[in-house]
């Protein structure tokens, strides 16, 4: 079957629940099970970040992130819209095979399977405390929550902020009772499996950053004497765009800026309780956004900076996402790496790290602990395949990134949006067979496909062997490799 893996031996016991007395001069005494924390934001642009050219707000944690290890300037997500992205990450699979596309819906029957293994799963296999914090967005029914996929404790909400019924067209009218979005019903949070709130309002939604930062710095600091695996899903800067009356206008950008500053903030949270444990050099952080901003809304949008288009595309700039990589000793400091890797590659890698077995079912990435211990090979062996919904619509090797004919949506030429109000898209855009040298020409502008000719051979044959394997829409290929996801059961 394409892309198989190679088991890596593992260790399946628990840990001891004996621990010594820790101070922040003392390393922890799990040192062969070290802490993993994943920072995962919604809709952050690929130059979101001041080391990556933040233009108008700062995040000085994240600068301090990537001065203090490694930033990884061609890091890609799995499919460029919202729970694709997320299953992607938590399974180490591209999530058209796991029959996960888009973004789940308020009223959607289906979710994550309890057949896959997540990365929490994985890291309580080998005695972690597992606490997932923010926006889930892989099933909103009790079996699909996060509590039923391996995390010991889970506060947040089941899908997008936007996905609620003041927003996101209605948000500025006067009556927004009257003007509610038809579709949505009210949106809720979670702890565990409990609603803990079943009406989400604005000034709720002011707090989520700060909220769900508190809470990933207390489960570190409660957790400080075990292995544990903290995944903090911050649900902005997804519009709309909240933050606390005392953040407004802290940014020159405006409320975009203001938000990014307070997500930078909620990082700085969780890396002060590491410092103050102790933990810090015993630690794996990696900080990463789901897929690229959500350009029509203008002011209300991060910024791609040098690369084509956004979210919902499979352009560079819809799939090449921030990632940033600390882990004291370990990783290099103050590196960037152009070397492509992907979402699908955290878990085997982190697999490898805490001596976990891999999942009994195929998975699609590789380790890539030699790419972050300072080597320059993509784990992938250089191939990368990107997906929007049943659509195989590009394929990456090396230097080269070879589109396939599709349609997509297209700002360019378009009046974006403003103040939370969106602009339209052309959704009519298309793009042939076309050819990019991605080290020459970041932006995609310039098709190469008539000079090289082998090269388009090569990567449509790439092509045609996942197709195969996954299956593709476009030309109504039925794969072998996929799996159902999970399913509500008949009423």
């Amino acid at each position: 079957m394409f892309n198989r893996h190679l088991l890596f031996v593992a260790a399946t016991s628990v840990a001891c629940g004996c621990h010594a007395v820790q101070t922040e001069s003392v390393a922890p005494v799990h040192a062969d099970r070290p802490n993993v924390v994943v920072i995962f934001t919604d809709d952050q642009g690929w130059a979101d970040i001041g080391t990556q050219g933040a233009v108008g707000f700062d995040t000085p944690n994240l600068d301090r992130l990537a001065a203090e290890g490694t930033r990884f300037s061609n890091f890609y997500v799995a499919q460029p819209v919202c729970s694709a992205s997320r299953m992607a990450l938590l399974t180490g699979c591209y999530p058209n095979r796991l029959g996960m596309h888009g973004a789940i819906g308020p009223t959607a029957k289906h979710g994550i399977s309890a057949e896959e293994v997540t990365l929490a799963e994985l890291c309580r296999s080998r005695g972690y405390a597992t606490g997932m914090f923010g926006k889930w967005h892989l099933g909103y029914q009790e079996q699909f929550l996060p509590v039923n996929h391996g995390f010991d404790e889970s506060y947040g909400i089941p899908y997008s902020n936007d996905m609620w019924p003041w927003h996101p067209a209605y948000a500025h009218f006067s009556d927004p009772v009257e003007k509610r979005k038809k579709g949505y019903p009210d949106l809720f949070t979670f702890e565990g499996a409990e609603h803990v709130d079943e009406m989400v309002t604005a000034e709720d939604q002011m707090n989520f950053t700060t909220d769900f930062g508190d809470r990933a710095a207390s489960f570190v600091r409660e957790h400080k004497d075990e292995p544990f695996f903290l995944y903090l899903a911050n649900p902005l800067p997804h519009v709309p765009l909240f933050t606390r009356e005392e953040s407004v206008g802290r940014s020159e950008q405006g409320r975009y800026g203001d938000v990014m500053e307070e997500v930078d903030e909620s990082v700085g949270k969780v890396l002060a309780a590491l410092d103050e444990e102790g933990l810090a050099e015993n630690t794996l952080v990696i900080y990463m956004s789901d897929n690229g901003p959500w350009l029509n809304y203008g002011n209300h949008a991060g910024s791609v900076g040098p690369l084509r288009e956004g979210k919902g595309t499979t352009f560079e700039g819809g799939v090449r996402v921030p990632c940033l990589l600390r882990f004291p000793g370990r990783v290099p400091v103050g590196r960037v790496s152009d070397t492509p890797w992907m979402t699908i590659d955290v878990l085997p890698t982190v697999a490898e790290l805490i001596g976990a077995a891999l999942p009994p079912l195929e998975i699609d990435g590789r380790s890539a602990w030699d790419l972050w211990e300072g080597g320059d090979s993509s784990p992938q062996e250089a191939y990368f395949f990107y997906y929007h919904t049943n659509n195989l619509e590009a394929v990456r090797a090396g230097k080269w990134k070879l589109h396939f004919p599709h349609g997509y949506r297209s700002m360019v030429g378009q009046e974006p949006g403003a103040d939370g109000s969106p602009g339209q898209y052309n959704y009519g855009a298309e793009t042939g067979l076309v050819l990019f040298d991605l080290e020459r020409d970041i932006g995609e502008a310039h098709d190469v496909a008539l000079a090289n000719p082998e090269v388009v051979s090569r990567l449509s044959r790439l092509g045609d062997e996942m197709r195969a394997e996954l299956g593709d829409a476009l030309t109504e290929t039925v794969g072998v490799g996929n799996r159902e996801p999970g399913r509500m059961p008949p009423e």
